[in-house]
């Protein structure tokens, strides 16, 4: 974040979730202004690859099995070097997908809330299994509406980009990779106002139904949503 912010001479710039080190993936950067909105992706689902190794190899089946137990809410201490209070927290598990075993290496994709720890659930799976784990290597494919095969771009291309930008008056390539600030709430509810009732809205006033003029069916009560 702080390269980004000095490569295109922001004074603001913030990112959607922590990486660890040596975690590769996915890591959405807000921009100027959109950092006021990029804490609704820190909460979102996050989506990761992970390679397990176990400490003795397992049979299939059993395997299958454990990582069923694992699916919903689960319980987990933060690890010992972690930026949290270690104390027992529910994580919720949207899906475990097995994708290869060869031996005591274990690949799996992982769907879950956002503060779950990887490193962890490959320990407890290792504890299940009664043969100890570990988690060998980790990358993100999704962090909420951005994902992998679709939004990723490595530093190299902002770099480029750039440069073909600032140099050449090229902007194609630098409109690939900063998307509008729109895209962090694509999975939000939406309620979209009236012209007439955005001056009120932006200074401070609460949102009426005459200055609705259409909304989203998954609007309900308590839930966050995005005004348009």
């Amino acid at each position: 974040v702080a390269w980004i912010k000095k490569m295109f001479e922001l004074e603001r710039a913030g990112h959607g979730g922590t990486l660890d080190p040596k975690v590769t993936g996915v890591l959405p950067v807000a921009l100027a202004n959109a950092t006021k909105v990029i804490g609704n992706v820190i909460h979102t689902i996050k989506e990761y690859v992970m390679v397990i190794q176990l400490h003795a190899p397992v049979d299939n089946d059993r395997l299958r099995k454990v990582l069923k137990y694992f699916t919903g809410v689960i319980y987990q201490r933060p690890p010992l070097r972690s930026s949290v209070k270690r104390v027992i927290r529910t994580r919720r598990i949207h899906y475990i997908d097995l994708l290869e075993h060869s031996d005591r290496y274990v690949l799996v994709r992982v769907g879950c809330e956002a503060g779950t720890y990887m490193r962890k659930l490959a320990h407890d799976i290792g504890l299940l299994l009664g043969v100890g784990a570990h988690m060998r290597e980790l990358r993100r494919t999704r962090t909420g509406p951005y994902k992998e095969d679709e939004t990723l771009v490595r530093m190299q291309e902002v770099s480029e980009a750039l440069y073909l930008w600032r140099n050449k008056g090229d902007e194609r390539y630098l409109r690939k990779i900063i998307l509008p600030v729109e895209t962090a709430i694509a999975h939000l509810p939406k309620i979209i106002i009236r012209d007439t009732a955005v001056d009120a809205i932006a200074h401070g006033a609460h949102l009426a139904v005459p200055g609705i003029a259409r909304l989203t069916r998954d609007v309900a009560p308590n839930k966050t949503v995005a005004i348009l």
